[in-house]
């Protein structure tokens, strides 16, 4: 009866009622509503406990049920925590190096744009190290509410968006089949035999720094960012590289230790004498100082006949450069554009892949789905992101714009910084423990 049962009964149910039901109304995955019996049970009437005790099993038995029950619980937390709240990511890569350290362990905010849906648990990726899932079906992209939006600045970990194909055969690991292509005259090497299609949710995590957001224009000139005209805001963690003379004796040692220079991005030519690694303007500074360092000289691209990757849109008639990038229009959703056969490198990825239309040029004229066509209204937003190491990072002045059905979330704390480089205590980096990233 339910009279009978304690007040303190009835708060629990409230407590928990009322999390579950804002919980259905934000995912809309209504049939959770069924979990509202259970609770009713769990805390009025308690049939299933009562079930349970009159079966009289073996205590080995019922332990074993408790058990099983009490990981089933935890792993249905622990995958709705990684799937709607947050999740752990590590850094591979020095593209955001100062901001973010290659060895550093992050946390990353799925509420702040909000879940992508679908969510798939894979329980290989749970318990087999280095486990790949194989793409089965059709990702239709979603997205519930988030705590905000993507601004200028933010720091975004998305899906790689030029890792849809990749070509398989490589002993070195993923390789995009688009730069594989570009980098070998159009033409798929021997030795490969790809490309491999993987689902959006199976391509490789990037973290960048979000400068253009969609309907922005953006362009590189000496540099920096320019968005609708205005240069970026200077931030002390942006890094360009350098060719440093330093012919007196070997600091590599002050570089690294001293100074904090990371060794994945610093070259030396011992014939000459010359550094080439990435400073901030303050690490700039410093080294003039020093007495061994005879000569600074900051690095910049003018030629685009000589980058060492191939530039966005990776056309003959766009001359640009990883420095010099642009002027090009970021693409918002329910826009509509002139499209012409001068613009459409710059578009031609989002309408064949992003947006799954079938495009043809025939005669210098632009045919999508069989019709002839002068324009193009996008169907999703997108944005551009860069990395905070500037020349070296792969970022959208190489593969072009992110799609917001790539974004995962936004970059909140690092939890953990292990430095690689070193041994024993001094591998983690303490001062950057539960750091909040900015």
């Amino acid at each position: 009866m339910l009279t009978k049962v304690p007040k303190s009964g009835i708060v629990r149910f409230i407590i928990t009622i009322i999390p579950l039901a804002l919980w259905v109304w934000w995912t809309r995955f209504y049939w959770m509503l069924g979990f509202s019996v259970v609770l009713f049970d769990l805390f009025f009437t308690r049939y299933c406990k009562r079930l349970f005790s009159s079966l009289k099993l073996p205590v080995l038995i019922r332990r074993s049920f408790e058990l099983v029950f009490t990981v089933l619980v935890a792993v249905v937390i622990a995958f709705l925590l990684k799937s709607f709240v947050v999740d752990i990511f590590s850094i591979p890569s020095s593209s955001m190096e100062k901001t973010i350290n290659v060895g550093d362990y992050i946390l990353v905010s799925k509420l702040a744009y909000g879940p992508r849906l679908p969510v798939r648990l894979r329980i290989g990726q749970l318990f087999v190290p280095g486990y790949e899932p194989k793409s089965t079906g059709t990702f239709r992209y979603s997205r519930l509410k988030g705590f905000s939006t993507i601004k200028h600045n933010d720091i975004v970990v998305f899906n790689f968006p030029e890792g849809d194909d990749i070509m398989s055969g490589n002993a070195s690991g993923p390789e995009s089949y688009y730069s594989s292509i570009r980098d070998n005259g159009n033409s798929v090497p021997g030795e490969k035999s790809g490309p491999v299609y993987r689902q959006v949710d199976l391509r490789e995590n990037y973290i960048k720094r979000c400068m253009g957001i969609p309907g922005d224009t953006i362009m590189v000139l000496h540099g920096y960012a320019y968005v609708n005209g205005k240069q970026e805001p200077h931030f002390k963690e942006r890094q360009y590289n350098y060719f440093m003379t330093a012919p007196e004796a070997d600091i590599d040692s002050l570089l690294v230790h001293h100074y904090g220079i990371s060794s994945y991005d610093m070259i030396f030519n011992p014939y000459n004498s010359i550094y080439e690694l990435p400073l901030t303007q303050s690490l700039f500074d410093s080294l003039l100082k020093e007495p061994a360092v005879k000569g600074l000289r900051r690095y910049e691209n003018m030629n685009s006949t000589v980058s060492g990757h191939q530039v966005f849109p990776a056309d003959r008639n766009y001359a640009w450069t990883e420095d010099n990038f642009g002027p090009v229009v970021i693409p918002r959703k329910g826009v509509t554009i002139s499209l012409d056969i001068n613009n459409l490198p710059l578009y031609q990825r989002i309408i064949t892949v992003y947006e799954n239309h079938h495009l043809e040029v025939r005669d210098s004229m632009i045919y999508i789905n069989g019709d002839q066509t002068s324009s193009y209204r996008f169907c999703m937003d997108y944005y551009f992101m860069m990395g905070d190491n500037r020349h070296n990072s792969n970022d959208s002045r190489f593969w072009g714009f992110v799609p917001e059905d790539h974004i995962i979330g936004k970059a909140w704390m690092v939890w953990l910084s292990v430095d690689k480089t070193t041994t024993g205590l001094n591998r983690i980096r303490w001062n950057k423990m539960f750091k909040i990233i900015r």
